[in-house]
């Protein structure tokens, strides 16, 4: 049978670095787990990773006050800083010229990445998402073209389409005109 969840604690947790100070401590004793237990299969999982990096986690809680928890990737905005090197963001984006730039490729490394924690089924769409990240970040994208972001629609279809419209229009207007396209 399996264990009655309680809840759910959620969590942004540095790599590595986990310790009972806020907002481990007072997070994981609201819910009556046992912080320190937390604490060390925290920092034994993520011990291979970057220290440091915050890492969002989902701490499950069960009615018998045991836990487990899922962690994810970093967040696109840490992702996107460490990308091009920079430790701030702007404190006045918008206003001033954009504080570095962003390539494509570089979007596109963060995006594989990222894909699992992402809402997005291509790496484009991905791209799109993590861009949009960069704005608020006063980052300028380098060379971002989307593709696959409109099919060309084929010229019969076109015409088809053309044809519709004309035809609705004309019955709108007078119902003893006849359409020029019709057949």
């Amino acid at each position: 049978m399996a264990k009655k969840i309680t809840g759910y604690v959620k969590l942004q947790v540095p790599a590595g670095k986990a310790n009972p100070s806020p907002p481990v401590g007072p997070a994981l004793g609201q819910a009556g787990l046992n912080i320190m237990e937390f604490c060390k299969a925290f920092n034994a999982e993520t011990q291979q990773m970057e220290q440091g990096a915050p890492l969002p986690v989902v701490i499950t809680v069960y009615q018998d006050k045991t836990f487990s928890f899922v962690f994810k990737k970093p967040p696109a905005s840490y992702l996107i800083m460490k990308a091009i090197n920079i430790k701030k963001a702007s404190q006045t984006p918008g206003r001033d010229e954009p504080i570095a730039k962003i390539s494509r490729k570089q979007l596109e490394e963060i995006a594989e990445n990222k894909m699992s924690d992402l809402n997005a089924h291509t790496i484009d769409d991905a791209c799109k998402i993590l861009a949009g990240t960069a704005r608020p970040l006063d980052l300028a994208s380098l060379h971002i073209s989307f593709t696959g972001i409109i099919e060309p629609i084929a010229l019969e279809t076109w015409v088809i389409l053309i044809n519709f419209v004309l035809e609705v229009t004309f019955l709108k207007t007078d119902s003893n005109v006849t359409s020029p396209f019709s057949s």
